[in-house]
């Protein structure tokens, strides 16, 4: 194997790898085999018909790995939990062999761990990394896969009209129509950030999921009648014109300036403090308590609580299967009637 270094314009060094091989006529030939000396070692040992070399040691070179070329093809708000996820395992396993992590040895990571379902997910994505090192030739096995995860409880809390009306008694308009359009269209807080002007057309809110790339379009009109998401709207948009409002996002604060996550949840915070404080003064310390309770994540569970029929329930949150609706997002009881 050839190692060949260049000067770049920026003043960077490239490296380079080669095969020094021969063509059909016996000539001496270069075969490019990349930037990566891993895999240049992989490719050098099939073209030599050699066993494949042990060119990665440690699961610290693995995490390097896993972080260079699979984290940033992912959403933002999933590199973002990754690195996190990344950074516990690191000082867990960073120095170990790659061929001495069992099963056992995982399970006791995760007993050690008092973050439960952190530990899941910090699990979940040791397993995806140790698949990629199979797919790279650097693991045999996939030794997560025979561990299994700590039980968690799923969020159940319920914000019922009482709940949601002290809340947004306390915001201002933006908080309002983030509210609003949160729960008319189903969608993470992120998605409903983002919706702009350029997602709307005469019939439908169109949706492009950050988290899953899931495309929706969702009704403005029925039956040539509007959707209580298209008067919403219709309703955002003249009041957007009276007040020359340009910014093509939906969601924005009172100067007309796109309104961010950080912006959104200090404003939700600070209406529920100021809610639960009234309700407090009021002597109704019981629902002041479920105030405090509600966080703006709690808008999607309740559109699809709210929604009788599953199937449709299902779908405005773009989800694959019914049983995650009806085990995460449905957190009221089934309607039934009484004996007699």
């Amino acid at each position: 194997m050839l190692r060949r270094v260049r000067k770049l314009k920026s003043g960077k060094l490239w490296v380079g790898y080669y095969y020094d091989g021969r063509d059909a006529d016996g000539k001496r030939q270069e075969v490019p085999l990349g930037t990566d000396l891993a895999e240049a070692k992989l490719e050098w040992a099939r073209l030599e018909h050699k066993a494949k070399p042990k060119v990665m040691a440690t699961m610290g070179e693995l995490f390097d790995r896993y972080e260079r070329d699979i984290i940033p093809t992912k959403s933002p708000r999933t590199q973002k939990d990754n690195k996190y996820e990344l950074e516990r395992l690191r000082k867990a396993f960073a120095d170990a062999p790659i061929e001495v992590i069992s099963p056992p040895v995982i399970a006791q990571y995760r007993d050690a761990r008092t973050a439960k379902t952190r530990a899941n997910r910090e699990i979940a994505l040791l397993s995806h990394v140790f698949t990629m090192a199979m797919e790279w030739g650097f693991a045999e096995r996939n030794p997560c896969l025979a561990v299994r995860r700590n039980k968690e409880k799923v969020r159940d809390f319920y914000a019922a009209d009482e709940i949601w009306d002290a809340v947004y008694a306390e915001g201002d308009q933006g908080l309002k129509d983030a509210m609003d359009l949160a729960y008319l269209a189903g969608q993470r807080p992120a998605d409903t950030l983002k919706f702009s002007t350029v997602d709307l057309d005469e019939d439908y809110l169109w949706v492009d999921q950050n988290k899953t790339d899931k495309k929706l379009r969702i009704r403005r009109h029925v039956n040539g009648e509007l959707t209580g998401l298209g008067l919403f709207i219709e309703a955002l948009l003249e009041r957007r014109k009276l007040q020359g409002v340009r910014n093509s996002r939906l969601i924005t604060n009172d100067s007309g300036l796109r309104m961010s996550w950080e912006m959104l949840r200090n404003r939700f915070s600070e209406a529920r403090d100021r809610a639960a404080r009234k309700l407090t003064a009021d002597g109704n310390t019981d629902l002041a308590i479920k105030v405090r309770q509600f966080q703006f994540r709690d808008i999607r569970p309740k559109a699809a609580s709210e929604i009788e029929d599953i199937s449709h329930a299902s779908r405005l949150l773009g989800h694959s299967k019914e049983e995650i609706t009806k085990r995460v997002y449905r957190r009221v009881g089934e309607v039934v009637s009484p004996t007699k």
